[in-house]
């Protein structure tokens, strides 16, 4: 089956339809890992983005269980230069063709996805249309430009849980509540195999409510999207700050830098891969990351209360914040990798050395 996308720039690119037919409107970003697309494709940063994968070749180690990020598919459109219908893996329980139709996800390969990349490169993320069902490109571009697109929307709210959950031992040393952003299942097992009891609460749970959890630290996790609409998790954040050991990633690392006054931006492409080196001055080492987000903090308006810890050596965005007087302190990147590098684990456990200080 045919198909056709269109960039707002007015590119097209045509290939073959994979997993579900019919029209898709997003973001259109790409991912530089070469493997972990089962991941992508489950990870709830990717609401409302159409992805497309640089590696040439996606799908050679099929699909298992095991390594979907959370219980449903969130990208709106995922993009390949070729798809392998062969499952070479051990792991394997299915294939990748197979897996996306039966999660109607619509998937294109037989694309230019170098030239696709190039273009998003230059022009920075723009919306984008994919479709089977409208092959004429005038058509198509103009329902990519007519989208409103993704700037201001509150998309966290479709990704939170939407009831607390557990998970951990009861005998745990450590009570951690981690606010759903958009929470990946590797973070979890993370601070499980860390020492940690996690209750897992809803994006729009009040400070006083999971103060009354008695945790002994908080965590904020990484989510889709936009974070300035997000008044209502800025605000809880604020409140925290000071009451407990905190620990945030990726858009819990924005979340608590717009709590603390710094200023944040839409990057032109975004940081979506397996290979991003940052610097970590504490140690001065360089640690290969795994990442994805679309926006950063501005180094030039972080407050004084915060100091800045880690920054990408590609284009020196902010990478780490400590606050000075607090056990507070976000990343940008994954540490949880799935996938992508282990360089950053060890957070895991400074996190619980945070909370064991304050306990004591």
């Amino acid at each position: 089956m045919e198909a056709l996308i269109a960039l707002s720039d007015g590119t097209l690119f045509r290939g073959r339809a994979l997993g579900a037919g019919g029209e898709v409107l997003g973001e259109m970003v790409f991912n530089t890992s070469m493997t972990g697309y089962q991941e992508i494709l489950t990870d709830p940063s990717y609401a409302g983005q159409i992805v497309t994968m640089t590696y040439p070749l996606i799908g050679n180690y099929g699909v298992n269980p095991d390594d979907d990020e959370s219980d449903r598919c969130w990208v709106r459109g995922f993009v390949m230069r070729e798809c392998s219908r062969i499952a070479s893996s051990w792991r394997a329980q299915g294939s990748l063709p197979d897996y996306l139709a039966e999660r109607h996800i619509m998937a294109i390969e037989g694309v230019d996805t170098r030239e696709l990349t190039r273009r998003v490169r230059i022009h920075g993320v723009m919306n984008a249309a994919m479709s089977t069902v409208d092959l004429d490109g005038d058509s198509l571009l103009a329902k990519a430009r007519a989208w409103s697109g993704l700037e201001g929307v509150d998309l966290v709210q479709q990704v939170t849980c939407r009831e607390p959950y557990h998970a951990g031992s009861d005998q745990a040393r450590w009570h951690v509540v981690a606010f759903d952003y958009g929470i990946k299942r590797n973070i979890v097992r993370e601070l499980v195999a860390a020492g940690c009891r996690v209750t897992v609460v809803p994006a729009h749970t009040t400070a006083e409510e999971a103060l009354a959890l008695q945790p002994d630290g908080v965590f904020l996790s990484n989510g889709p999207g936009d974070p300035r609409p997000l008044h209502h998790a800025i605000d809880t954040c604020r409140q925290l700050v000071g009451r407990l050991p905190m620990f945030g990633i990726c858009l819990g690392h924005e979340i608590l830098g717009l709590a603390l006054g710094a200023e944040i931006f839409h990057l032109k492409f975004g940081h979506r891969g397996a290979n991003q080196p940052i610097r970590e001055h504490a140690s001065g080492r360089v640690l290969i990351t795994a990442e994805n987000h679309g926006w950063g903090i501005r180094a030039d308006s972080v407050p004084d209360c915060l100091e800045i810890t880690r920054l990408n050596l590609n284009d020196q965005c902010v990478e780490g914040l400590h606050h000075r007087q607090y056990p507070v302190f976000s990343i940008q990147c994954h540490p949880e990798a799935s996938p992508g590098p282990h360089d950053s684990l060890h957070l895991f456990r400074y996190f619980t050395e945070l909370m064991a200080k304050a306990a004591a």
